[in-house]
């Protein structure tokens, strides 16, 4: 995991008022719930006197209540109150589990992985999914870590072999490039692919108007989007449950169609044909070996695969500074 990163890892809809519910994400056990505001808390989701999920408990009061012993858990993790001491009595330092620090925006469910003060104040979503842009929602979980899941949607070669009669079509085998750059914590690459002809691809430095390209981006941590059209895009959010599983969560954004009902026909359709995609690319990817991907792992890459190399570089270098930092 990169640290001191806000992840997006559920869907906002999956938290619902009056009940928790349990997940596991970076490889624990979490559980959430909302309090009477409708805002989000997020901890360790195994109680700390004998081990129950507390996602089979309930809310009350703004806590979460054991369903074995009824011990009361705030947002901070701590043990407010435990019934068999009596509901007044003061509760052992050492009752507590891990708090995590968590918001609802955007349609996500966002936790941040790290130290509670070094979270930054802003979420990394992109900026143009931050206002009015509707969007339809689909979610699968990959059985792969999502360093994995997110190279699959920054491989530009794969495409004419994976995706034949959908997105590849055009049998445009030859990659020119690709252009990759980076903004910040985003990057940027641009696909120039055709068919061979016997020429030769050109180098990224040689592609002109390059800005004029079909493009897609990253952003640190875990999202990617397709930048189709001003009005059409296609994004993802790669939930990372453990080491080797992912849960996906796509999005199809559209205001084309701006009449609500129709809207959210051609979103939900939009999304249909994505899950196609999704799923001639999941074929593919679970049969990589290993499950979850490092800066150096003895493959032969490509030119082509620039914007796997910027990612795994990226991710590499945020990793040794976070450790550096603990």
């Amino acid at each position: 995991m990169i640290p001191d990163q806000w992840y997006a890892v559920m869907a906002s809809s999956e938290v619902k008022r009056g009940r928790p519910v349990g997940v596991v994400r970076f490889g624990r056990r979490l559980v959430l719930w909302r309090d009477g505001d409708g805002g989000v808390a997020c901890i360790d989701g195994t109680c700390c006197h004998r081990g129950a999920d507390l996602a089979a408990g309930r809310v009350g009061g703004g806590h979460v209540h054991c369903p074995f012993h009824g011990l009361r858990y705030a947002a901070d993790g701590r043990v407010v109150a435990i019934p068999a001491n009596g509901l007044d009595a003061e509760v052992p330092e050492n009752f507590r589990v891990r708090p995590w620090l968590a918001v609802d925006a955007f349609g996500f469910i966002w936790v941040f992985y790290g130290k509670p003060e070094n979270a930054p104040d802003d979420l990394p979503m992109f900026e143009e999914f931050r206002g009015d842009f509707p969007y339809a929602e689909r979610s699968e979980v990959w059985d792969v870590h999502y360093s994995r899941a997110i190279e699959n949607q920054l491989d530009v070669i794969h495409l004419p072999f994976v995706h034949p009669n959908t997105i590849g079509r055009g049998n445009k085998t030859l990659v020119n490039g690709p252009v990759t750059k980076w903004d910040d914590e985003t990057l940027t690459f641009y696909v120039k692919n055709e068919p061979d002809h016997g020429q030769t691809p050109q180098l990224a430095e040689e592609i002109e108007d390059w800005e004029q390209l079909s493009s897609l981006q990253y952003r640190v941590p875990n999202l990617w989007q397709n930048r189709i059209s001003n009005d059409l895009r296609i994004m993802a959010a790669f939930a990372p449950i453990d080491d080797e599983h992912t849960k996906i969560y796509l999005r199809l954004y559209q205001r084309m169609v701006r009449i609500p009902v129709l809207r959210g026909i051609v979103c939900a359709a939009g999304n249909v044909a994505n899950g196609v995609i999704l799923h001639q690319d999941r074929r593919v990817v679970l049969t990589q070996r290993p499950k979850k991907t490092e800066l150096r792992m003895g493959e032969n890459l490509l030119r082509g695969d620039r914007p796997v190399i910027e990612f795994r570089s990226r991710r590499d270098k945020l990793k040794r500074a976070g450790e550096h930092l603990d």
